[in-house]
């Protein structure tokens, strides 16, 4: 079963989008549409739908320029014991990270959450933020509205 949402991205080559997806970051093929381009992909609980440009029906909206998915960061949390393993892949096909791994700690509602994470751009531009979650803390003075 897909999640509730799963985002479609529109991307100039399917073939190339796969490769870095499948064989670079790990992702595996739900299901593929090869006549329109489209293949789904899954990471964990995570899915994307990939959908080539010209090729079926195209959901653009206006005119797409490189790089794609300007202002969009997909955070992907993954459930892996360490980030090493998909850094090695990114750094075996010279792929460089948009933003280096960091620890970073956020408020989430009522707790405090630290998690590794990285950014990463995929061939079209698209924003993708890998994350790891370390530990998550109540905070013992949360108010929800203040």
């Amino acid at each position: 079963m897909l999640p509730a949402l799963v985002l479609e991205l529109s991307v100039s080559d399917i073939a190339r989008s796969l490769t870095f997806y499948r064989d670079v970051l790990g992702f595996v093929v739900g299901y593929e549409r090869p006549a329109e381009g489209f293949s789904l992909v899954q990471l964990g609980d995570a899915a994307l739908m990939l959908d080539q440009i010209g090729l079926g029906r195209d959901w653009v909206t206006a005119p797409l320029a490189p790089p794609f998915g300007r202002g969009l960061n997909i955070q992907i949390q993954i459930q892996v014991e360490s980030l090493v393993p998909m850094l090695e892949r990114l750094a075996a096909s010279k792929v460089a990270l948009f933003q280096p791994v960091e620890t970073k700690s956020y408020q989430s509602g009522g707790q405090l959450v630290e998690q590794r994470q990285f950014c990463v751009q995929d061939p079209d531009g698209y924003l993708l933020r890998f994350c790891r979650a370390c530990w998550c803390k109540r905070l013992l003075a949360f108010r929800p509205g203040r």
